[in-house]
């Protein structure tokens, strides 16, 4: 009765663990991959060259926009007017964005994963300047890795994936408990796993 009972809950567990663990694969397998490839690109990006594709877009506020900036401000958005003006003829958008105000000029800085951007207002000729660097898709593939300028969605994104990770982790540590009586050497490779990181660190890193 006792052997009965125990193999009812062997299975139940077994079920429970698999279905868990199929599901938390199923949903970061595309990101796990995207966040392998990453890694290895991030480790040799010295060896993975680059050339970064530089725009640069110039208008002229008129004197209306201009004067619009009216005085100084430590650190607000320009006037949604302007924030058009500057869209409309540079690309740039700016509306609503924090700019760093000073006696001359607004500056709004725009970096993006995979880039970075910034546009300058001089506020006594009213000239705009924008200018837009593309380091590429493996540059942005990398941003998205790190989480770099890539704001709070994806940074939520992260956090749901790393737990979907976990679970699989975890899930995948138990099955192979449960199966280790069939299998010798799932010990020793588990124990392979944690050791050689360890003893890799304490000799080739200073």
């Amino acid at each position: 009765m006792r052997d009965s009972v125990d193999r009812q809950r062997r299975a139940f567990w077994l079920k429970h663990l698999h279905r868990w663990h199929w599901i938390s694969s199923a949903v970061s397998l595309a990101v796990l991959l995207l966040f392998a490839v990453t890694g290895f690109t991030l480790n040799h990006a010295a060896q993975i060259e680059a050339t970064p594709k530089v725009e640069r877009h110039v208008t002229t506020l008129p004197d209306a926009l201009r004067e619009s900036l009216g005085a100084g401000r430590a650190s607000a958005p320009v006037p949604a007017t302007v924030a058009d003006y500057v869209a409309s003829h540079t690309g740039a958008h700016i509306e609503g964005r924090p700019g760093e105000w000073s006696d001359d000029e607004v500056y709004l800085s725009l970096p993006r994963p995979g880039g970075d951007g910034w546009v300058s207002i001089d506020r006594e000729t009213g000239e705009v300047q924008y200018e837009t660097t593309d380091r590429g898709w493996l540059a942005y593939l990398n941003d998205l890795h790190k989480g770099r300028n890539t704001g709070p969605v994806w940074r939520w994104f992260i956090d749901v994936f790393a737990l979907a990770c976990l679970v699989f982790a975890v899930t995948g540590l138990i099955l192979l408990k449960m199966h280790a009586a069939q299998r010798g050497m799932t010990w020793p490779m588990v124990a392979l796993g944690f050791v050689l990181p360890v003893i890799l660190a304490l000799i080739f890193i200073h």
